[in-house]
């Protein structure tokens, strides 16, 4: 018998991924004094791709070359997005990491439209994010703030090959190819950050569940619905990020929602649903 995969809507894969990386960040949270920014990516990736290789046990000799020029490039700047977020997160608040970081997205949905409907959503999208960002914050580190521009370039080229990958392998294959690229990549930062080396049980165990909710889940989440809607819709549906990480915080840390972040979320709510309503089939 053949393997079939879960037939999830994209829509909903995509939420699903939101939610599953916000659980992901408050695990990582605290693993960073332990093991720094290189350590947790390192482990979060690492496992992810062990994961990923098990359960999609990809077959690497049959991969076509111009699979290898796609899934490559694709692997890395997964990656290099996730250690140098990470990196941005250390210096500067996450609020204000994951705002700039969506610079990237949101270009990606500009570049990729050609209707003004289209512009709209992004612009209510923007909107939002503006207001969610913690702008009063005089002392800001350049360098995080350097970071999050840089995730943010990062994630939008792993939106394009994510959608152009998705267009030519099964996106369980081409999510744990990716994965394991990235993992190369990364867990030489790991080591010699000394990160690793004060791995305890206890940690790995956090790292396991950290790699599943932040990495293995949403990925493939994200990939298979790469490859059913548009790139500029994935990209604003991804703007609920940061409106979801403001609600976690309220439920989790119980940190209250100012006015303004009340309305960063029904702005990229409109745009979310909007966009979704709107897109071309």
């Amino acid at each position: 018998m053949k393997n079939k995969e879960f037939n999830i809507p994209p829509i909903y894969a995509v939420l699903l991924a939101i939610i599953s990386v916000q659980f992901g960040a408050a695990i990582a949270k605290s693993l960073f004094p332990a093991i720094g920014a290189a350590g947790t990516t390192s482990v979060r990736i690492g496992v992810s791709a062990l994961i990923l290789l098990v359960v999609y046990r990809p077959n690497l000799k049959k991969i076509t070359p111009k699979q290898w020029k796609i899934v490559i490039p694709y692997g890395l700047s997964l990656g290099a997005m996730n250690l140098i977020f990470y990196l941005a997160i250390e210096r500067i608040p996450i609020g204000l990491a994951v705002t700039l970081e969506f610079i990237g997205p949101l270009l990606v949905a500009i570049i990729g439209s050609r209707r003004l409907i289209d512009y709209c959503w992004v612009l209510f999208a923007a909107v939002g994010i503006v207001l969610i960002a913690p702008w009063t914050n005089d002392q800001i580190d350049p360098l995080g703030v350097l970071f999050a521009l840089l995730a943010g370039a990062l994630w939008a080229a792993y939106i394009v090959l994510g959608g152009n990958v998705s267009k030519i392998m099964n996106s369980g294959q081409a999510v744990a190819t990716g994965m394991l690229f990235a993992a190369i990549l990364i867990l030489p930062f790991g080591f010699y950050e000394n990160g690793l080396v004060n791995l305890t049980p206890k940690l790995l165990g956090l790292g396991i569940v950290l790699a599943l909710l932040s990495s293995a889940i949403p990925f493939t989440l994200e990939m298979k619905a790469l490859g059913q809607i548009p790139s500029r819709t994935f990209s604003i549906l991804m703007s609920l990020e940061p409106a979801v990480a403001s609600i976690c915080a309220f439920v989790f840390l119980q940190e209250n929602l100012s006015f303004y972040e009340i309305m960063a979320v029904i702005c990229v709510v409109i745009a979310s649903i909007g966009s979704t309503l709107t897109a071309k089939r």
